[in-house]
Parts: C-alpha cells; sequence; structure tokens
C-alpha cells in the first residue's frame, strides 16, 4: 500500500460522515438549549460557549468529546463561578463526575456523548486571564479563524497517528500532545506529511512560534516549545514529557521508513503465556509494592504516581538497594510498583564512612556516637586518613525496608492515605501472575506499539 492510499484509507475511517456530523450537531443545540434554560433560573449573564475539536470541526469519529464552556463575567466571585457551573451541569449530565482544574467542573454524559461543562471566565485578550482554562475559548476561535478546510484532515490524520503511537492526550497519564497542540503544529507544517518528515529530525530544545516578530520566553527543561499565539507567556507544549517526546521522534522517523495501518490503529498485544514469562524472568530479582488506587481522577492520580515511584527509587538508593528498572501499573483497584533491583539482600554489616583525621572536632563526634552505639560490631577506626567504622545494616532485605519506610515517604495526598490504611510488599511469585501478564509481555518484548 503506497503512504497516500494509506493516508486516505485511514481518513475514511476517522472522518465523520454526513449523518455523524448532523447527529453531533443536533446534540449541540439541545445541549445548548438545556444549559440556556438552567442559565436563565440563576439571573447571571453567562454565555454557553462551545470549544475543542467539535467547535473547530477537527474531531475523530473514533473518538468525540463535547466540551461546553460557561463564560462568566469577570467580575463573578470564584465561589459562585464554581457552585453555580456545577448545578448547571448536575442538572444536565448523566454519569457525573466532579473534576478539578483551577476550579471544579463537571464531566460526564449527554445524549451518550462524553460531555464536559466546565466555569470559566469571559476574557477577550490572554492578559485578563483570571484562571488558565479562560484561554481556551481564545484557542478556538483562533483556530477556527487560522485552520483551513483542508488541513483539517491534516489534524485527523495527526491526531490519530498519535493516538496510536501512544502520545495524543496532555492529560497527565499521557503527558503528551494536546489537540490544541496538533492544530497549531498543522498551522506551522501545513500538512501531516511535511510535519512527520520535520519532527523526525526532532531534538529536544526545539522552538516553534506563529508569531515571530514576538520574542520567545525560556522554557527549561522543555523538550519542545511551541509559543501559545494567544498567549506569549505560555508554552503550549507544555505537557509533553521526554519519555513522550523520544517516543513520538522514533515513530516519526519508523513511519517514514515503513508506513502501515498500525501507526494508526496498532494491533492487540497478544500476552505471552505465563510460563514463557516465568521463564524469561527466572534470573531476575523482583519485589512489589501494591497500594489500593485511590478514588480520584487520572489527573490527580497520575502525578501521584509518579512521585511515589521517584520516592521509592530514591529509599531505594539511599539504602543500597540499586534498581536496574522500576515501573508502576495502575489497574483498577490497585497500584503495583515493580521494582528489579541487582539483589534483595545486602550483607548484614556495611562500613559507614566518618571525617577525614584533619577535622578534630568532627571526628571527636564521629568516635563518641559509635563507640558505644548498639549497631556498632567493630568500633571507629583509622585507614588512609579517614575514619571508619563497621556497623550492622539497618535493613538487610529490600522488603524489609519497604515495609518499615513506605509510610514515612512522600507520596502524595491521597496514596499517603491510602498506604495508612495498608499496603502489601509482594514478591516475585506475587508479580508472575495473569493479571501482569501485558506488562511483562510489553516488558520483554521491547515493540513499540506499532510493531505489534
Amino acid at each position: 500500500m503506497t503512504l497516500q492510499n494509506l493516508e486516505t484509507d485511514i481518513l475514511r475511517r476517522i472522518t465523520p460522515s454526513a449523518t455523524e456530523r448532523q447527529a453531533v450537531a443536533q446534540t449541540i443545540r439541545d445541549l445548548t438549549a438545556d444549559v440556556q434554560q438552567q442559565i436563565m433560573k440563576t439571573g447571571l449573564a453567562i454565555t454557553p460557549t462551545l470549544v475543542g475539536s467539535t467547535a473547530k470541526d477537527t474531531f475523530l469519529r473514533t473518538s468525540l468529546d463535547i466540551d461546553l464552556f460557561l463564560l462568566f463575567p469577570p467580575s463573578t466571585p470564584r465561589e459562585t463561578l464554581a457552585s453555580v457551573g456545577l448545578s448547571i451541569g448536575r442538572a444536565i449530565l448523566h454519569d457525573q463526575e466532579e473534576c478539578f482544574a483551577e476550579h471544579p467542573y463537571l464531566r460526564g454524559t449527554y445524549h451518550g456523548y462524553k460531555t464536559e461543562i466546565v466555569p470559566a471566565y469571559h476574557i477577550t485578550s490572554a492578559a485578563q486571564k483570571l484562571s488558565a482554562v479562560d484561554r481556551t475559548p481564545l484557542h478556538t476561535a483562533y483556530i477556527t479563524t487560522h485552520l483551513h478546510e483542508d488541513q483539517k484532515p491534516e489534524v485527523r490524520l495527526f491526531k490519530q497517528f498519535l493516538k496510536g503511537v501512544g502520545c495524543y492526550g496532555a492529560e497527565a497519564e499521557i503527558e503528551g500532545f494536546s489537540g490544541y497542540l496538533c492544530e497549531i503544529l498543522i498551522l506551522y507544517y501545513h500538512t501531516f506529511h511535511e510535519l512527520v518528515l520535520s519532527t523526525a529530525d526532532w531534538t529536544p530544545g526545539v522552538v516553534l512560534t506563529l508569531t515571530p516578530q514576538t520574542p520567545p520566553p525560556s522554557f527549561p527543561g522543555n523538550p519542545v516549545v511551541f509559543i501559545d499565539p494567544v498567549d506569549a507567556s505560555r508554552n503550549v507544549a507544555s505537557a509533553l514529557a521526554p519519555d513522550t517526546f523520544q517516543r513520538f521522534v522514533q515513530a516519526c522517523r519508523a513511519y517514514l521508513e515503513k508506513p502501515k495501518p498500525t501507526f494508526f490503529f496498532p494491533n492487540p498485544i497478544q500476552p505471552w503465556p505465563l510460563e514463557k514469562i516465568t521463564k524469561a524472568l527466572r534470573d531476575r530479582d523482583l519485589v512489589g509494592v501494591q497500594i489500593t488506587r485511590p478514588r480520584i481522577i487520572p489527573e490527580n492520580l497520575y502525578p501521584q504516581v509518579r512521585k511515589t515511584l521517584r520516592a521509592i527509587r530514591e529509599l531505594c538508593d539511599t539504602y543500597g538497594f540499586t534498581l536496574a528498572e522500576a515501573d508502576f501499573l495502575v489497574l483498577d483497584d490497585h497500584l503495583v510498583f515493580i521494582l528489579q533491583p541487582k539483589t534483595t539482600a545486602l550483607p548484614a554489616t556495611e562500613t559507614h564512612e566518618g571525617p577525614p583525621a584533619s577535622l578534630t572536632q568532627h571526628v571527636d563526634e564521629f568516635i563518641a556516637k559509635w563507640k558505644t552505639n548498639p549497631r556498632t560490631v567493630t568500633p571507629p577506626y583509622l585507614k588512609n586518613g579517614r575514619w571508619y567504622v563497621e556497623i550492622t545494616r539497618e535493613y538487610h532485605t529490600l522488603p524489609d525496608l519497604l515495609r518499615a519506610c513506605i509510610p514515612a515517604l512522600s507520596l502524595g495526598k491521597d496514596i499517603a492515605e491510602s498506604v495508612n490504611t495498608g499496603f502489601s510488599v509482594l514478591q516475585k511469585p506475587d508479580l508472575l501472575t495473569p493479571r501482569l501478564q501485558t506488562f511483562w509481555t510489553q516488558t520483554l518484548e521491547k515493540k513499540m506499539l506499532w510493531d505489534w
């Protein structure tokens, strides 16, 4: 299949039909009318405004969300904005879930479509913003004004490509490309093909802007900087994580080398049999930590999960348990942190380094501390101009260290609360189970999503 035929076929699969467009348009009209009825009850000057991909006509038939903003006058107290916005959403949406950005908003369904109703302030310039979401209607207006009709298929192709390679979404779970970033990248490169050609050569530190007359501010540490055309103080690509950036660049290079449908619609992963996984991991030490999953939205959960993994890694390093690898899984009911230590047990004693002999006061304090300490195995001694002492190791095995110290780590509020109600340290057999088959298959195969 030629590249052109492939992309034509993908567009056929992802572009909404006329019937689907009509259904979405009618749903939006119904939603807006219902919202208007609720607004009339409040007596406030609230303007319902459609934003996001449905407003910009860049949505995919395979993934459709309706985002309706409730724009309040800037003089509205924050508490009123939040409470009234939520009350309107509660009166209309089904399967409701309260979420929180800088203030709460409601997520749910309307006529079967995923829908968000978000309160925000009505502004005409980013300089007026009172909260981060206030810019979103400005983004929608910018894209509807600047994106040409023949570029909308290019945006759709790019979005589906990112979905296929696991890089779509600025939310904490993915740390990838937002829909708005996709749109302004197409504005910058004009076509999906030119975008892929250019980004295949990206290295960390890319800086892009659609308004070159504006000197870009510095955003250290971001692999990509794209200056927001409606707010020059913001990097639209700030959510993009280094790992996601590298995966995206690798995907672009692989796609140019050998384009195939799985870049857009990857095949499901076929898990290895447990016997094969067990054999492949025969020579590896494994230890896990299992924590009850907090009942919070993914946007709040994943930053805490990553913070917890960092804290566990640092704990292991501090006590001499070097990890070859560490990863996590978010399951329906549990969080599982999987550690591959170079060893799960260390010698019962360790050499503790003291001060140089020239630092007399510190030497006296060191000797006084360890001379009669119950952990001291051999008294402090001088060697090559520095004092040492042999002591019993505080934690001889990694499971003992984890059981004793995890509750004291900085884990994030909700995960810490789960840990306080109890957690489990898992041994190797506990990690070689059906629920982890897909994880181990991906880990051991080391295939990219598009290669399955």
